[in-house]
């Protein structure tokens, strides 16, 4: 059950949601912190159905999206620098408490009450479906690349993973002038990551002499893989001052020898999904540019298939519930 509509308030009435690794991780207690009941989703659309008296964003009938936090302290400095999903109190939009003490719960549900602070506008013409994926996968790849300052066109990327993360990794990166290239284990995917998506090159990182050619090469690398690999291969592609920013969730230590560091003066940092305001930038800059996202839309009684699926890394390139469609009270 939502909580009720209260002042600042946008009642949703979700019609899709997109599916996430993370919420495969969070159903299945990987991470060790999960509450149950859960109910996850956290690339959610949806139309505007009510609204507290104090809202002033929205209006009833609009299409928004919901991403993965519903809450934050408000007072912290990076709350007051607008980037508050690097808030310490930050609540997340299910497996989370609420400030009522209840616990949050995502989209794979016919509703959502969120603060009108963490709900977007999705740009008119923009398909819901090719719009949910953006609100967690899109943003999270248009955030540093903002930040870092790695907007400019003419710089060389490296994109480490084709999932859901990476493919739109592919499409921003391209859409900002960059020359891409896609990182792989195996070259099963070269031809989608060059047609379909755009890719100027594709590298596969256990061919040892593509490797050593494209050493030196790359101003950044976004790295997408959430399991355990090594840094290595993928810190010697960096040129001077490049940067490896990662993106996975991964609960085991990560390893690398200080010189491939120090000797290019390289960076490895992270940078986490993006703030409301990258959001809403992102969601305009894909409105502008024409990006969709490559997905597979299904109903919510195929959501435990789909979940073995996407740990097998089986779609292309994020699957998308249509909850609306779902027929949830029957």
């Amino acid at each position: 059950m939502c909580r009720n509509t209260g002042p600042e308030d946008v009642y949703v009435k979700v019609l899709c949601c997109g599916i996430c690794h993370t919420d495969v991780h969070q159903a299945k207690n990987d991470l060790g912190m999960s509450n149950y009941p859960m109910v996850p989703g956290h690339e959610v659309v949806g139309e505007v159905v009510e609204v507290g008296s104090e809202v002033t964003k929205f209006r009833v009938g609009e299409c928004v999206g919901v991403g993965t936090i519903v809450g934050c302290c408000r007072n912290c400095r990076p709350c007051k620098s607008d980037i508050e999903q690097y808030c310490n109190k930050k609540i997340w939009s299910y497996n989370d408490v609420y400030t009522d003490g209840k616990p949050t719960q995502g989209g794979f549900a016919d509703a959502m009450v969120v603060d009108q602070k963490f709900v977007v506008k999705i740009p008119e013409g923009m398909a819901l479906e090719q719009a949910a994926p953006l609100l967690c996968a899109g943003v999270t790849v248009y955030s540093p690349l903002n930040h870092f300052g790695l907007k400019q066109s003419g710089l060389r990327g490296g994109i480490l993973g084709l999932g859901g993360v990476g493919h739109m990794g592919v499409k921003i990166a391209k859409a900002m002038g960059h020359h891409v290239t896609v990182i792989s284990s195996s070259d099963k995917k070269k031809v989608e990551a060059m047609e379909h998506l755009g890719a100027d090159d594709y590298l596969v990182s256990s061919d040892s002499t593509g490797m050593q050619e494209a050493a030196d090469s790359l101003d950044y690398i976004i790295d997408t893989v959430p399991v355990f690999h090594p840094l290595e291969p993928y810190l010697s592609l960096l040129k001077l001052d490049g940067k490896l920013i990662l993106m996975g969730v991964i609960n085991t230590p990560l390893q690398f020898v200080t010189p491939m560091v120090m000797l290019g003066r390289k960076t490895i940092t992270g940078s986490f999904i993006g703030s409301i305001k990258e959001t809403e930038e992102m969601l305009e800059f894909c409105k502008e540019k024409g990006l969709t996202s490559m997905i597979e839309v299904i109903k919510m009684d195929y959501i435990n298939t789909a979940f073995e699926r996407l740990e097998k890394n089986d779609v292309r390139y994020r699957f998308v519930v249509d909850v609306a469609g779902s027929k949830l009270d029957q």
